[in-house]
């Protein structure tokens, strides 16, 4: 009975004690809920509720990053686009030193020089480093980081830990009845882990420019933030740029949950469309180039027009290329064709004659001539009387660009209908192809005038200043019968100017054929020539002001403005060089000579056309 029993009572014996250790047991976790809940509830809002602060970190705001539209030439061809790029960004944090050997070869960099980066961010705690950018789509590096992302590595490190301490010890601990602690002790502790920890590969885009420096003036560039800078880019920003989306996603009780709703919505920028040719914008600026740096000009700009004022090329050189982020220089953006204003020189004289013509004080014929007997305020005729004899053509005025016969036709109009006239030509008139940076030149009143400033203006001095795509507006008249079009360089644009008759057709007609000798062996265009072709035009010297008086013998500025073919031109085009200071003579390229439109100038045209024709068949060789 004894023995029976004796089980029992043992265990009997143990149940208050084993009770005891529950009861401290439970109430030391009871205890621990109770701090943890206290210390969530205490928050530094206490008007808060929690579903209040549950609300509050459920929202998150995501923004949707308009693409920016591209800029496009006539033919759909793409002058500026942005293309799609990734970069790469590590977190030095979580970066592991085991993982640096296989990124240092998956991102094509020296050890060595990664893990200094790396090391050097960690001291300073940093969680970025951006350590490759700009890599396209279809980059090695690209591909070999998509590949190690989905790779495991073994990484070991070293651990202080605690030994183990009894179960009746950590209640006591918990409880705060003692503080036991196990003995420390450094143990290694292994685990594979992906070497993509830490690495991100992040979306961003870059804008392109295929056409590289081309296009620089003309286009501009982007900034750091793609943000438009300078040329079209920045003229048409709005447009570009589109606008970004933004998309609240929030926890409502009664929608679903993370439901986004729209606060802005997102626009992509849109695409523009230019009247430029991409091909003709390329030969054009080839050719202004090779003349800057044949005649070590300081600079040179160009434009061509079609009869109906789109512009085909507007360029200009010094230029950067704008896909070389190393490279800028302000000047090397600067689009002189509509921002610096010249005096024209001798390009006015056309329009002299065609006034002159169109009011019946010159017939313009062989058989009629001009005396050139007799000096005219600071023009003398005594050089003229021993080339030409006492009385010349007009056809000879203008084919050797003579001053004193030009002024002389000249002493027939009026002051008010010259004014007239050259304001209905657009002169100091705003284009509106590029608003910001146009400089619409200057055109005094004609009661502010003295007679020399009349007398200047014939020849393209004196009350007037403009800029190249005026003056290359101007000829426009020889293209649509003595009507001059309003300019267009943006497709679907509203333009500023309006179309103006300003001469009729017989006149103009005249006067262009008197522009096809000066595009002869005879005439100061004769290097404008393009075999087989007939050509028209006028060339231009003006000496440039410094410190307020002309360089007689130093600074100038050569000009043509020229068209073809002469009946019915198709291409209309305006060149300007600044500050020629090695030009040679014709047959003679070792023989220097002073530097003028006939012998600079007059070359781009040539230069420029004969590419164009190679590819435009509409044009016919001419039979003469």
């Amino acid at each position: 009975m004894t023995l029976k029993l004796l089980p029992k009572l043992i265990r009997v014996q143990g149940y208050w004690r084993r009770q005891g250790v529950v009861k401290i047991a439970f109430v030391g976790l009871f205890g621990l809920f109770s701090y943890h809940a206290i210390s969530v509830s205490s928050t530094d809002n206490q008007t808060q509720s929690i579903q209040e602060r549950a609300a509050k970190q459920a929202h998150n705001t995501q923004t949707q990053v308009a693409q920016r539209g591209n800029i496009l030439d006539r033919h759909g061809n793409i002058l500026a686009s942005s293309r799609l790029l990734k970069q790469v960004i590590l977190d030095p944090m979580l970066v592991h030193s085991a993982f640096i050997p296989a990124l240092a070869t998956a991102l094509a960099m020296d050890e060595e020089k990664l893990s200094a980066l790396l090391a050097k961010k960690r001291q300073r705690g940093s969680h970025y480093l951006p350590i490759k950018k700009n890599l396209t789509l279809t980059s090695p590096i690209l591909a070999n980081l998509i590949a190690l992302k989905r790779q495991k590595i073994k990484v070991c490190n070293d651990k202080t830990i605690n030994a183990k301490i009894s179960l009746l010890d950590k209640m006591l601990n918990v409880i705060h009845w003692q503080a036991v602690k196990g003995k420390e002790m450094v143990v290694k502790k292994c685990r594979k882990k992906r070497i993509g920890q830490g690495l991100v590969l992040q979306q961003a885009t870059q804008r392109y420019y295929p056409k590289s420096a081309a296009m620089a003036p003309l286009l501009g560039r982007v900034n750091s933030v793609n943000k438009g800078a300078s040329g079209i880019e920045k003229e048409f920003e709005n447009i570009l740029a589109g606008y970004n989306g933004k998309l609240a996603l929030t926890f409502k009780n009664d929608h679903a949950y993370f439901n986004p709703t729209v606060e802005n919505t997102l626009h992509h920028g849109q695409d523009i469309e230019l009247t430029i040719d991409a091909d003709i914008q390329y030969h054009a600026y080839t050719a202004i180039k090779k003349s800057v740096l044949k005649h070590e000009a300081d600079s040179g700009s160009a434009i061509i027009l079609s009869p109906n004022g789109e512009v085909l090329a507007m360029v200009n050189y010094p230029a950067d290329d704008p896909n070389d982020k190393s490279l800028y220089n302000p000047s090397h953006y600067r689009n002189r064709v509509l921002s610096d204003k010249v005096e024209p020189a001798s390009t006015m004289k056309p329009f002299t004659m065609l006034l002159a013509l169109e009011q019946g004080k010159i017939t313009a014929e062989e058989d009629e001539l001009i005396d050139v007997s007799h000096s005219i305020g600071h023009l003398k005729s005594n050089k003229t009387v021993r080339k030409y004899g006492d009385a010349i053509t007009i056809k000879t005025i203008l084919q050797k660009s003579h001053n004193l016969g030009t002024v002389n036709v000249s002493e027939r109009l009026s002051k008010e209908d010259m004014y007239n006239t050259w304001s209905k030509l657009g002169f100091s008139h705003p284009l509106g192809l590029i608003p910001s940076i146009e400089n619409y030149g200057s055109l005094r009143h004609y009661s502010s005038w003295g007679l020399a400033d009349k007398r200047t203006l014939s020849f393209g001095y004196g009350p007037m200043e403009t800029n190249l795509a005026q003056l290359a507006r101007a000829y426009l008249v020889f293209a649509n019968d003595g009507v001059v079009p309003a300019l267009t360089l943006v497709k679907n644009m509203p333009t500023y100017a309006k179309s103006t008759q300003v001469f009729s057709k017989k006149s103009t007609d005249k006067i262009a054929t008197l522009l096809d000798s000066v595009v002869s062996l005879k005439g100061s265009g004769y290097r404008a020539r393009i075999k087989g072709y007939d050509v028209a035009g006028k060339t231009g010297t003006a000496e440039i002001v410094i410190n307020g008086r002309y360089q007689k013998e130093g600074a100038k500025r050569t000009f043509f403005a020229g068209f073809m073919p002469v009946k019915q031109p198709k291409y209309i085009m305006a060149i300007k060089l600044d500050y020629p200071k090695k030009c040679y003579v014709y047959r003679r390229p070792d023989l220097k000579s002073k530097c003028e439109g006939s012998n600079s100038a007059s070359m781009v045209f040539s230069e420029t056309m004969k590419h164009v024709l190679t590819n435009d068949d509409s044009i016919q060789i001419s039979q003469q």
